[in-house]
């Protein structure tokens, strides 16, 4: 498995970019998100990979963040009649933070107008996304439209980690006010976290 590609940006278009890494050239194919984030031909980039070996091709399908790669993933493997072209054109027209959002929400409306995604698929994609998103995403969709400061955002990072856990958002963000107070200003993230957990225990 080719898990990324670090190397010299030879080429890029808004949908795929050829990579050179130690003299062999890779085509890979991108999502707009990622596009937007490229450096300039010529420079170095690190493209984090997936591979999709089918009988006629292997095709990579690069990502410039850990959280597309994982809502590309997430996409292919859980939602019925999503393929990779599909996922690719959900990343192109939504960011992450927007995605998790909407289906937390429901909002298939919003989903459905994605380029290549009808309504259909879009009732699909929160009925079978819904319980593996869920009130994680809709906190974190609705942080994302505040400005945080470094400490909120400390915090709002522990409290999506403990979500994703299994702990209700109330109890999640009990626990972190209760370990702040407990460690202080300096704690971590994961210092947080830890004794939240030690706590909950």
């Amino acid at each position: 498995m080719i898990t990324f590609l670090h190397g010299i940006l030879v080429e890029s278009l808004p949908t795929q970019v050829t990579v050179n890494v130690n003299g062999v050239g890779y085509e890979v194919l991108i999502p707009l998100s990622s596009f937007d984030k490229l450096p300039a031909p010529g420079k170095e980039v690190k493209l984090l990979t997936h591979l999709a070996i089918r009988e006629d091709a292997h095709v990579l399908y690069g990502f410039m963040s850990a959280a597309e790669r994982d809502l590309f993933r997430l996409l292919i493997h859980t939602v019925s009649g999503i393929g990779p072209k599909i996922a690719l054109n959900i990343l192109s027209g939504i960011n992450v933070t927007a995605f998790r959002g909407a289906v937390a929400s429901g909002d298939v409306k919003a989903l459905s107008q994605i380029s290549g995604v009808g309504k259909k698929t879009a009732e699909r994609i929160v009925v079978e996304l819904k319980d593996k998103i869920g009130a994680a995403g809709a906190w974190e969709a609705s942080s994302a439209q505040r400005a945080l400061s470094a400490e909120d955002q400390k915090l709002n990072d522990a409290v999506l980690a403990l979500m994703a856990l299994g702990f209700k958002q109330a109890d999640a963000h009990d626990s972190v006010r209760a370990a702040l107070a407990m460690l202080g200003e300096r704690a971590s993230v994961e210092d947080l976290v830890r004794a939240s957990l030690k706590k909950g225990n």
